[in-house]
């Protein structure tokens, strides 16, 4: 098999990998798979901008940015008090740092978020198991 199609089959895998987990998760696990993806995505486009390959850096900065929003958007501040007024403020902050560095091509700032994100990470991790089997319907009953 050539190193092209090898490529092709193993990003086709991973993609099938990706959408079965999604489907197949619960809330708790889409976060997780939320935050594992900007640190992905992080230390791609810091490789990116010590390569000076301008156009990846853009692409994995904007799909940080993304992924980031979609975080913050996902709060629900009213029943969330002040930990989701909290996170908001601080993925706002992020994403300011975010485009910052693809700005100046500064990894610095893309290490502080990544730091940042690992911090949110390791407490949304330690989550007590009854909370993270729930379902969106159970964590909306609770939420009543």
């Amino acid at each position: 098999m050539n190193a092209m199609l090898r490529q092709r089959f193993l990003q086709q895998y991973a993609q099938t990998s990706v959408q079965t987990g999604v489907e197949n998760a619960t809330p708790h696990r889409l976060v997780q798979m939320l935050y594992e993806g900007v640190l992905d995505r992080i230390a791609q486009a810091k490789g990116a901008i010590l390569r000076k390959d301008l156009e990846a850096k853009a692409n994995l900065t904007n799909k940080i940015m993304d992924i980031l929003t979609h975080l913050q958007s996902s709060l629900d501040i009213e029943k969330g008090g002040e930990v989701a007024e909290n996170l908001h403020r601080l993925y706002e902050y992020m994403h300011r740092q975010v485009f910052a560095a693809s700005r100046d091509n500064d990894t610095a700032k893309l290490d502080e978020v990544s730091v940042l994100i690992r911090e949110i990470k390791v407490a949304w991790d330690e989550m007590p198991e009854e909370y993270r089997r729930m379902g969106k319907e159970e964590i909306t009953k609770l939420s009543s």
